[in-house]
């Protein structure tokens, strides 16, 4: 039972944190909940078929397939959250004087959460299909009992499932002053992160060269599978033995969304003085 729990733990974790994150970073949108229940549900769905169809997408691209697969499901997942992040940069400040009444943001708002839905889809799809396949594969090897694989997958959901929880909460208690900041912060990191395990899946294929492996190896210290380094890995990309290439993808969409975001900001800002000085 113990080894189903760690895995289910581990995969259902990683969905909790950036359900729990978006959740709250959209705070004040209307019908959030509803778009976030869709985007569950349509992942739920889609990992079932993946998973029913792993031993097909696998043989694509002559073997590399499954990472040519995670590589675009983590890169449509990086574009989804590049939208948000922009969006919020014009929206944001509106967001924050009024998190209940919207007026006129509301059209936009709705847009938005089109994208934070298929984020959320695409999450709970990716680990969601790695959960059923490693299930899978215990109960193939004999390793664990039926009954073992039902009760240790309950008790990792819940424990995943507690502390996206404890993160959502958290993030509801800081002051709204601060909240859009904090939760921007955390979506561009987990963006970035996101596309350095798109490089590590695309260096998988042989499609990019890895450039240096690993370029630091922090693995003794703190290793990215174990409790803290699983959070870490959602929230900020950690990785103990990243490659330059990830690395690279990392910073260079770090450095692309922090500036789009800055020149829309700005751009609005240009734009709502422009009557004062006329």
């Amino acid at each position: 039972m113990f080894g189903p729990a760690i895995i289910i733990f581990r995969e259902t974790l990683e969905a909790a944190l950036v359900l729990g994150i978006v959740a709250a970073a959209t705070r004040g949108v209307d019908r959030r909940g509803l778009w976030l229940v869709m985007g569950v549900l349509a992942g739920l769905v889609g990992s079932a078929i993946i998973a029913g169809l792993t031993e097909t997408i696998a043989q694509l691209a002559d073997g590399s397939g499954q990472e040519l697969f995670n590589a675009a499901v983590l890169g449509v997942a990086v574009l989804m959250l590049a939208w948000h992040q922009i969006w919020m940069a014009t929206h944001g400040a509106e967001l924050a004087r009024d998190a209940r009444q919207l007026g006129s943001a509301v059209k936009d708002g709705q847009r938005e959460l089109s994208a934070i839905a298929i984020l959320v889809a695409l999450t709970v799809l990716r680990e969601g299909a790695e959960s059923v396949l490693f299930l899978h594969g215990m109960a193939m090897g004999g390793s664990s009992s039926l009954t073992d694989i039902i009760a240790g997958g309950a008790l990792g959901l819940a424990g995943g499932a507690v502390i996206g929880m404890i993160m959502y909460l958290g993030l509801m208690r800081i002051p709204l002053r601060w909240f859009f900041s904090v939760t921007g912060a955390l979506l561009v990191l987990l963006a970035a992160g996101l596309a350095g395990q798109m490089a590590r899946f695309l260096i998988q294929a042989d499609l990019i060269p890895a450039l240096a492996t690993p370029l630091w190896d922090t693995t003794a210290l703190l290793p990215t599978k174990s409790l803290l380094g699983s959070i870490l890995h959602v929230l900020i990309g950690y990785e103990s033995a990243p490659s330059g290439m990830q690395i690279l993808f990392y910073a260079g969409t770090l450095a692309i969304i922090v500036t789009c975001s800055a020149l829309v900001k700005r751009r609005q800002t240009v734009q709502l003085l422009k009557p004062t000085q006329g």
